[in-house]
């Protein structure tokens, strides 16, 4: 949370002012854009602001001009010897608190909007959260430039590169399921890299080819290095849009694993062609040897497979420190904050893909982090994540509509324009089609047509897009007004037009949607059976496939890694005693929730979660206790619907000592702690009356045992007596009641 506000503070610096290391590009050579580039919010006042905190010392300081004078080269107190109006009850402080005032302000201004657009329903199944984030962006930034006669608002590439970018992509690469991201891992590495270089390649040639025909005019000065240039930034899926439109459209898991890992696998595509045509332009098109292109292509290597193994070295980093967190809960969450981003601004430090590096160090370190860490800081990482990506993703596409409204970025060429939105069209048709058709026949489980028309129309772009090409040098790329006016665009058509056709779209073809169903013991179970009979299946034909390399995996990370980073406690848990506390946890939630009822014993056995899943909603808990779990022990108030008055009775004493007798035993004891959690009153009471019981029925049994032990141990002695004065010295077989019958019978 420190690390968002940090830069949301950063995201209001002055409009003149020098932002150091923001002047130069972040995904560019250093010199590509020495122009200031944009900031986010307002300039800051030319007002010396007073020492942060003293706020005794701000309040008391004297009117402009109260004072005796003074040259303007003297101190403030030589200036304004004496209070000149004396002390001041209340103040003015504008230029103290501005920043976060603003930030503050256009969270609030953000959030109020969801509201507003989630109240109706009607209006949140047509428009997508993003068109209308987009189009709110729009009215402000109207407002503001009417108001003010220019745009003071826009969008740093720089701040959304470090701070609003990590957020989303944190959160995606945290959250990722893993099994469905490697399963459909070749086909997302295949859309990813083949397809991000042939769309980047045909759009560049296609849009010089137009300029040669003369369809784009002769006023935008671009060769064909600027057009593949703008070609590599415009091609690539951007991943804040695919995640704002496919989690509302709830298409099936497979096709969002794959459109969306395409989205953030091809950063490192998109950022080794970036830089290699920022380099040609720059020494110029006649200058560039054949050398340069091995130079490309050895970037593109070093770049994701550097961007990975960063990653991941930071998530084994991470699990490992997570192991001796125990006796310092509080701090868990922040290990896992700091890490990821850690790993994100590490790539970027080394130049290579932070993207990469952000989601591989978020799948790899899950499985380690979350077994290790506790329930409490599990459910701060999870809602902290999603807080954060909220905001981020909620100022970005604001502020591509603020953006949008500034005169200065709009150089309109109607030719480059359309050319742009039908070449990126086509190609990204024509390029799924075609991997599709060689994907398919490698595929167990084949994309058919209507998958391919999704995916084709599921690719947009975002805000990416835009922050590379402002990075752009005007002086090294002439044409690069007419290039951010056709990014804006393009942004503007894919995510509106398309996010809001999407939707009719899925439906009309009758898509598969995802369920939020969880398997039930079943289905895992079968599941796991299928992986092993294929990895035998694998073995026997003396294959090396994907399931035979899964398997060598897990044993690597059953005999090493989860030894290294899991806790031990952890690592010595059975996973047939995890599945059953996972099942006893589910269970329980929902009986709650279908019956409102508390269970207070161990001997109910409940149904499992297919039989559940088949039972009506009306259906309550308490009717079906009754029906099939004879002997077990409700709660009072669950024994009878119709109770009589000795029940009545029995239920009033009982919560009234339940709520009354047990809270003075707590009362006078200190829960703070810096390191824990503290437990809420009603979990403290909960946990003693729990070992209460336990301890009684633990102390019960024991009672019970040795009575019944000792009573097998008198009859043995009687039965042993009996056996002596009936058969004396002589030994007697073992007559089974069976035997006793039949020989009465005789």
């Amino acid at each position: 949370m420190k690390m968002l506000l940090l830069g949301l503070l950063l995201l209001l610096l002055p409009a003149g002012a020098e932002l150091s290391g923001s002047a130069a590009p972040l995904r560019g050579p250093a010199h590509a854009s020495p122009s200031t580039p944009p900031r986010l919010l307002l300039p800051q006042p030319a007002l010396e602001r007073g020492a942060p905190g003293v706020a005794s010392a701000r309040s008391a300081e004297p009117a402009g001009g109260a004072g005796g004078g003074g040259g303007p080269g003297e101190p403030a107190a030589a200036e304004h010897p004496h209070h000149g109006g004396g002390y001041r009850v209340v103040q003015w402080e504008w230029s103290y608190v501005q920043t976060p005032y603003v930030i503050a302000i256009w969270l609030l201004v953000a959030s109020v909007a969801k509201i507003l657009f989630h109240l109706s329903q009607r209006f949140t199944t047509v428009v997508p959260e993003s068109c209308m984030l987009i189009l709110l962006g729009l009215v402000l930034g109207g407002v503001v430039l009417i108001a003010s006669k220019k745009q003071l608002y826009q969008l740093d590439p720089a701040l959304f590169f470090l701070f609003l970018l990590p957020t989303i992509v944190g959160d995606a690469g945290y959250f990722m399921p893993a099994r469905l991201f490697f399963d459909n891992l070749g086909a997302i590495l295949t859309y990813a890299v083949v397809g991000t270089l042939w769309n980047a390649f045909c759009t560049g040639f296609c849009l010089y080819a137009a300029k040669l025909l003369g369809v784009i005019e002769e006023r935008v000065q671009a060769d064909l290095m600027d057009f593949l240039l703008f070609g590599a930034l415009i091609s690539a899926v951007d991943p804040v849009a695919v995640l704002a439109v496919f989690e509302e459209v709830h298409v099936n898991e497979m096709l969002f694993i794959i459109v969306f890992g395409e989205s953030l696998l091809n950063d490192a595509v998109t950022v080794v062609l970036y830089k290699v045509y920022i380099s040609f332009v720059e020494v110029g098109p006649q200058n560039v040897q054949m050398a340069d292109y091995f130079k490309g292509v050895a970037s593109f290597l070093i770049v994701s497979v550097g961007g990975t193994l960063v990653g991941l070295v930071f998530a084994v980093i991470l699990g490992f420190i997570t192991r001796f967190t125990k006796k310092v809960r509080i701090i868990e969450p922040l290990f896992v904050f700091l890490l990821v981003y850690l790993a994100y601004l590490t790539a970027e430090l080394f130049s290579l893909s932070a993207i990469l590096s952000m989601t591989f160090c978020g799948i790899g370190a899950n499985k380690y982090v979350e077994a290790n860490i506790s329930q409490k800081s599990r459910t701060t990482v999870k809602y902290t994540m999603k807080t954060l990506a909220s905001i981020a993703e909620t100022i970005i596409f604001i502020f591509l509509g603020i953006s949008a409204v500034d005169k200065s970025k709009w150089a309109w060429d109607t030719g480059l324009v359309s050319c742009t939105l039908v070449f990126i069209l086509l190609f990204r048709a024509v390029g799924v089609v075609g991997q599709t058709w060689v994907l398919n026949r490698f595929r167990l489980v084949p994309l058919d047509k209507i998958d391919q028309v999704v995916m084709s129309y599921g690719g947009l772009r975002g805000a990416v897009a835009f922050a590379l090409v402002v990075l752009l040098d005007a002086e090294q790329v002439k044409a690069k007004d007419y290039f951010v006016a056709t990014t804006i665009v393009v942004v503007f058509f894919t995510v509106m037009f398309q996010g809001l056709t999407i939707k009719p779209l899925v439906k009309w073809l009758k898509v598969p949607r995802s369920t939020n169903r969880k398997p039930t013991i079943n289905e895992e179970i079968h599941e796991r059976a299928f992986d092993h009979i294929l990895t035998a299946v694998e073995d026997i034909a003396g294959l090396q496939g994907y399931h035979h390399w899964r398997d060598k995996w897990e044993q690597f990370d059953k005999n090493y890694l989860s030894k290294l980073l899991l806790r031990k406690s952890v690592y010595r848990k059975s996973e047939l005693w995890e599945a059953y506390q996972k099942i006893n946890i589910r269970d329980a939630i929902s009986v709650i929730d279908q019956g409102g009822n508390v269970l207070t014993s161990a001997r109910l056995s409940l149904p499992s979660m297919a039989s559940r899943a088949s039972f009506p909603e009306v259906t309550n808990v308490t009717n079906y206790l009754r029906e099939n779990g004879s002997g077990v022990c409700l709660d009072l108030q669950v024994i009878d619907n119709v109770p009589g008055s000795k029940v009545e009775e029995d239920m009033e004493t009982h919560h009234v000592l339940a709520g009354n007798l047990y809270k003075p035993r707590r009362r006078y004891q200190s829960h703070y702690s810096r390191h824990f959690m503290p437990l809420g009153e009603q979990e403290r009471q909960d946990r003693e009356v729990f070992q209460r019981n336990m301890r009684s029925r633990m102390e019960t049994f024991k009672s019970t045992r040795h009575k019944r032990h000792k009573k097998e141990r008198s009859l043995k002695k009687h039965r042993g007596s009996d056996t002596k004065d009936e058969g004396g010295d002589k030994p007697r077989r073992n007559v089974s009641w069976q035997d006793k019958a039949s020989q009465q019978l005789v």
